[in-house]
C-alpha cells in the first residue's frame, strides 16, 4: 500500500476524556461534547473516508455507544464498501442485542480492552469494578454469534509479566488479533507506569516467542520497535526452523505504518491528528479535505519522511519497518521527529554514514 496516498482511519465518536497515565483512550466514559459532529457531517466525513480507496474505517472513543446515532453511522460506513471496525467500552451499554447488532450491521470486527487476566488485576488497573466481567462477556457473546473480535491491552509495568496469562484470555476468547498498546506518557501520566528501554526489549521477547505458537496475529502500536526486535531475530530462528514466518506476518503487514504514515485519526469534533496520541492537528473536517490534509498538510508529509527523523531514528536501517513513536519523541521531548526516547538500539549500520 502507498501511505503517502491512503492511510487506515479512526473517528473517535465522542469526546471521553484520556485516562491519566497514558495517552492510551482507555477511561470510563464522560459526558458528550455539545460540539462533536453531527450525524450529517459523520456521512459526509465516511464519504471522503471512502475516496482514499479501501481504507480500515475504527468507530472509537470514549464510548462510541454514547452516540444515539452510531447504529446509523455504521450502516452508512458499511454500505460505502468500508471495512468497518468498532471499538466499545465495557459498560452496561455493551449488551448482547447491541453486539448483535454489531454482527448484523455488517461489523468486521470488534475491539474489546482487556489489561489483565483476571477481574481483580484488569478491574484494579480500569479503576471501575466489573469491567473485566462485561469485557470477558462481550468477547464470548461476539464469539457465539460468529462476530470477529480482537483484544487490546495496554502495556505497563503493572501488567508487562502478565502478558502470557492476558494471551491466554485472547485464545479462550478466539480472537483474531492482540493489539497491544505502549504507553505515551503525558502530563498526569504517573512515570511509574511506563516502560524503561530495557523493559520494552523483555516484553518484546515475550511478544515474539507467543508470537510462534498463538492462532492470533499480534500488533504493537506506539511500539513500533518490535518489528526491528523482530526482524533482528528472524535469522537466528530461520537457521534454527522454527516458526518465524508466523511471528513475523504480522509485522510485516504494518510495516513502516505510524503516526500520520497508513493512519489518520479524526477526533469527534472533526479535528484531524496524525493519531490519537500525537495532539498536533492538521486540520479539521469541517473546513478542510481529509485528503487534502493527509496527503498533502506540511505535518503529515514531514511524519512519512524517513530523511526529516532526528537522532538515531533518522540514522537507523531499521527505518523502512520502524521510525520509532512520533507520538513519544512528542511526550518527552516536545519534538515529534527526535528519536524515540524508549529505543535502546543502537544503529550498527547507520543509514548517510
Amino acid at each position: 500500500m502507498n501511505f503517502d496516498q491512503s492511510p487506515s482511519a479512526d473517528f473517535r465518536t465522542n469526546g471521553s476524556l484520556r485516562a491519566a497515565g497514558s495517552r492510551r483512550r482507555r477511561t470510563a466514559p464522560v459526558d458528550r461534547d455539545p460540539q462533536e459532529l453531527s450525524t450529517g457531517d459523520g456521512f459526509r466525513l465516511l464519504e471522503e473516508i471512502r475516496s482514499f480507496g479501501n481504507p480500515l474505517m475504527v468507530f472509537t472513543g470514549g464510548d462510541p455507544l454514547k452516540r444515539p446515532d452510531l447504529y446509523e453511522l455504521i450502516r452508512y460506513s458499511v454500505e460505502l464498501g468500508l471495512r468497518t471496525n468498532v471499538t466499545p467500552s465495557a459498560t452496561p451499554l455493551l449488551t448482547g442485542d447491541a453486539i448483535g447488532r454489531f454482527k448484523d450491521l455488517g461489523i468486521s470486527r470488534m475491539a474489546i480492552s482487556l489489561d489483565g487476566p483476571d477481574a481483580s488485576t484488569h478491574d484494579n488497573f480500569r479503576q471501575v469494578p466489573g469491567t473485566y466481567d462485561r469485557a470477558m462477556f462481550a468477547l464470548h457473546h461476539a464469539k457465539g454469534i460468529g462476530l470477529d473480535t480482537q483484544v487490546q491491552t495496554t502495556v505497563t509495568r503493572r501488567n508487562q509479566r502478565m502478558l502470557p496469562q492476558i494471551a491466554e484470555r485472547v485464545c479462550e476468547t478466539g480472537g483474531k488479533m492482540w493489539s497491544l498498546f505502549f504507553l505515551v506518557v503525558t502530563g498526569r501520566a504517573l512515570e511509574n507506569d511506563d516502560l524503561t528501554g530495557d523493559e520494552y526489549e523483555k516484553v518484546f521477547e515475550i511478544l515474539y516467542e507467543l508470537s510462534k505458537i498463538v492462532p492470533f496475529d499480534i500488533k504493537t502500536t506506539e511500539g513500533m520497535h518490535y518489528r526491528r526486535y523482530v526482524a533482528q531475530h528472524q535469522r537466528g530462528d530461520r537457521g534454527a526452523g522454527s516458526n518465524s514466518q508466523v511471528a513475523r506476518r504480522v509485522v510485516w503487514r504494518t510495516a513502516g505504518v505510524g503516526d500520520g504514515k497508513g493512519f489518520v485519526f479524526v477526533s469527534h469534533t472533526g479535528e484531524i491528528f496524525p493519531s490519537g496520541f500525537l495532539p498536533v492537528s492538521g486540520g479539521n473536517v469541517l473546513r478542510d479535505s481529509l485528503v487534502d490534509v493527509y496527503r498533502n498538510r506540511e505535518l503529515f508529509k514531514v511524519l512519512r519522511d524517513p530523511e526529516k527523523r532526528q537522532g538515531k531514528c533518522g540514522r537507523c536501517e531499521y527505518h523502512n519497518i520502524c521510525g520509532g513513536s512520533r507520538s513519544r519523541a512528542y511526550a518527552l521531548t516536545g519534538n515529534y521527529l527526535a528519536e524515540d526516547p524508549r529505543c535502546v538500539y543502537q544503529p550498527l549500520h547507520p543509514i548517510g554514514v
